[in-house]
Parts: structure tokens; C-alpha cells; sequence
């Protein structure tokens, strides 16, 4: 059965993360997940979890100060300050109950070093992800939306999931950057299911409402659930108008 999480770096934006929180419960959502939720309450966002019974999927580390920025990892002579992005965000993850963090890499440009300096970071979120129980996602992300952004390719996250070997490291496979990239997507996904810790969707190429564009999520999403795939699908586009407005989707793609 397709369960749905509620991204709220997206869906409800109007409101605060609390507010947003209920309305996704009020919706029909199973989950919620966020983005760069820094700026919120800590306590009052975990209250609103309790009292939903939601659970907080994940959260990103912070893009970075500087102009330009789209996450820190994988950028060579910043890991001091990705580093603290990373224990920034496992403490709000620890206030929050939040399941996992994604460790954004950031654009490297043609620096070599790069792979080298995400890898070691990579060590570093999943040292703390071992003492806390949650769980350190990367994300193929594509070029057109962000630019010279270091992760770009399922199958360049997959072979540093297995170079490191470690447990608590997935991947996000984000089914709207994965069609742009390399499309094949029910393929890429059963190659690598083994290493997929979240699925999230959206229309392509709009990133709207999933019920438009090229993919035909209905038949994917139930074929992701005949492969075996038991975790939340997050819906991670940008509503076309008001987000209740556009939820009939929902109703339409039900398994």
C-alpha cells in the first residue's frame, strides 16, 4: 500500500511548519517531511507532531551563507562549516524526532577534490546518524535546476553508498531530478532498491501536481509497490495554486 508524505518546503508554505503539520494531517497525509525548517520552534514543531501522530520523515542540512550556495559536502576547503551543518541538523533532527537528515552536497564545480571531501563528510553524518538511530539520505539532484551541483546521477550516489558500506546511508530517489537526468525510471529504481531509503515525486517538467507531465505515476508508484517498496513516497512539488486545490491526485493514484 502507497503511503504519502506531505513536503512542506512546498505544500503549505503560507503557514508555519506547525500549522502546516496539522493542515497535511487534516489532507490525508501518512507524513510530513521539510526542508530548512531552522528558523521554527523546535519544541512547538514537535508538539505538533504528537499531536497529529505524523512523523517526520527528514530534513535537509543548511544550503550555506554564501551566494550561491545549494548545500556544503562536497565542497572542497568548506568542511568545517559543513561539518557544522551536519551537527546542526542531526540536534534539530534529535528536538524534532525527525527519522533522517539529507546531506546536501553542494555545487563543487571542477574542483577534483570533491568526491573526496563528500565522501569524508558522508563518514562524519553517518558516525552521528550510528549514535542517534536515524538515517544520513543523498540526493541526485539535476543540472538544469541546479547547475553544477556535485551529485547529479542515481547511479554515482549508489557507488558511494557501497564505497562506504555504511548502514545508515541511502539514497533519496527523487523521481522528478531522476526523469530529467537519465529518465528509466521504474529500471533505475528496481536496480537500486536495495540502497533507497525515500521516494519522492512531482510532475515532469512543470513540478507541479504528479497528475501531469511525461510520468505515468500511477502505474510507476504501483509498480514501486509490487517491487517491494514499503517506505513513504514524499510529494515534493510546487502546487499550482492553493495546495488544497490540487490534492484530488491523491484520491486518483490510491493503490
Amino acid at each position: 500500500m502507497i503511503r504519502y508524505s506531505a513536503n512542506l518546503g512546498f505544500l503549505w508554505r503560507e503557514l508555519d511548519l506547525p500549522a502546516a503539520i496539522r493542515r497535511a494531517k487534516d489532507a490525508g497525509f501518512a507524513a510530513v517531511e521539510c526542508h530548512w525548517p531552522y528558523d521554527e520552534d523546535a519544541g512547538a514543531v514537535r508538539a505538533a507532531l504528537i499531536e497529529t501522530g505524523l512523523p517526520m520523515l527528514g530534513l535537509n542540512t543548511r544550503k550555506g551563507a554564501e551566494e550561491g550556495d545549494f548545500g556544503l559536502a562536497a565542497v572542497p576547503g568548506r568542511e568545517a562549516e559543513a561539518r557544522a551543518a551536519i551537527e546542526e541538523a542531526f540536534a534539530y533532527a534529535d528536538a524534532i524526532g525527525a527519522q533522517a537528515v539529507h546531506v546536501m552536497a553542494g555545487r563543487a564545480g571542477d574542483d577534483q577534490r570533491g568526491g573526496a571531501v563528500f565522501e569524508a563528510n558522508l563518514r562524519f553524518a553517518c558516525d552521528l546518524a550510528a549514535g542517534s538511530g536515524r538515517t544520513v539520505l543523498i540526493e541526485p539532484i539535476n543540472g538544469r535546476d541546479v547547475p553544477g551541483y556535485f551529485l547529479s546521477s542515481v547511479e554515482q550516489a549508489a557507488a558511494i553508498v557501497a564505497r562506504l558500506a555504511r548502514p545508515e546511508l541511502k539514497i533519496m530517489f527523487d523521481c522528478y531530478h531522476t526523469q530529467i537526468t537519465e529518465g528509466d525510471l521504474l529500471t533505475r529504481f528496481e536496480r537500486h532498491q536495495a540502497a533507497i531509503g525515500h521516494v519522492q515525486i512531482a510532475a515532469v517538467p512543470s513540478r507541479a501536481e504528479p497528475d501531469e507531465g511525461e510520468v505515468a505515476y500511477p502505474r510507476l508508484l504501483a509498480a514501486f509497490d509490487a517491487a517491494g517498496y514499503d517506505g513513504f513516497i514524499g510529494a515534493e512539488y510546487r502546487p499550482r495554486g492553493r495546495t488544497e486545490d490540487g490534492l484530488r491526485w491523491m484520491m486518483d493514484f490510491a493503490l
